[in-house]
């Protein structure tokens, strides 16, 4: 501000000096020196405003570009996919086949199909509760593979999921849209550990089912062997036809 007062003061000096020595015929001006210092610091003054006023605009529009990039909406999404994907799996497992992911069906089949050999049943009840628990092992096994297959055919879109949510995280141009690539990032991941629990779930059900029945004819075996000793219901020969006339 002291040079701009300095110029201010020169230049009325010299107007000052220029008016003296003119014409004696030229009409006299009167100058005041003081206030044309004062109206030049005003006026640098209020420019002065004025350019602060524009950087202050300035930084604001900039603020308000940062903040609509960061509020802008990631254009990708996977949830549909997500969605689909574990739909199915869950379709799967609630299509498990005769002894299913049911508690009290669980308990109703190792109460009956399952149980200890009555001593006092039938031969025949013996014969199908082992033909029972036969095709309840051969349906877990079955289910295990349609979730396994199931699990192994997601593994694609899995992968082009994946590589379509890291290209949109690192193109990201705020943080939501980096914020949303992490969330689907995060529900990817998910859906594949729902995928495995699936997959171990139907595994642990088919091994359990052959180990069950494994146990069951084990008992059964017993149970028929001592049967075959009991006194009077032994092994009684009796004539067999294999041709015919």
């Amino acid at each position: 501000m002291t040079g701009l007062r300095h110029i201010a003061v020169t230049s009325a000096v010299a107007i000052a000096i220029a008016s003296a020595t003119s014409s004696s015929s030229a009409q006299l001006i009167v100058f005041d020196p003081n206030n044309y210092a004062q109206n030049v610091l005003t006026a640098a003054r209020e420019l002065q405003q004025i350019n602060n006023q524009i950087t202050s605009l300035q930084n604001q529009a900039q603020i308000l570009i940062n903040q609509a990039r960061n509020l802008a909406s990631l254009p990708y999404s996977s949830l549909q996919q997500l969605e689909h994907s574990m739909q199915r799996t869950q379709q799967l497992l609630a299509q498990a086949q005769r002894i299913a992911y049911d508690i009290k069906q669980i308990d109703q089949a190792f109460s009956t199909t399952y149980a200890p050999a009555s001593t006092s049943g039938q031969d025949q009840a013996l014969v199908a509760n082992a033909q029972t628990r036969w095709q309840n092992s051969v349906a877990g096994l079955q289910d295990a593979l349609r979730v396994q297959a199931i699990v192994v055919g997601n593994l694609d879109a899995n992968r082009a999921q994946m590589s379509a949510l890291i290209s949109s995280s690192q193109g990201a141009t705020g943080a939501l849209q980096a914020s949303q690539a992490g969330n689907q990032l995060l529900g990817l991941q998910a859906q594949q550990l729902a995928d495995l629990t699936a997959a171990v779930a139907a595994q642990g059900r088919a091994q359990n089912l052959e180990t069950a029945q494994r146990v069951a004819a084990q008992d059964q075996g017993r149970e028929q062997l001592r049967r075959f000793l009991a006194p009077g219901r032994g092994y009684q020969p009796s004539n067999v036809q294999m041709f015919h006339q």
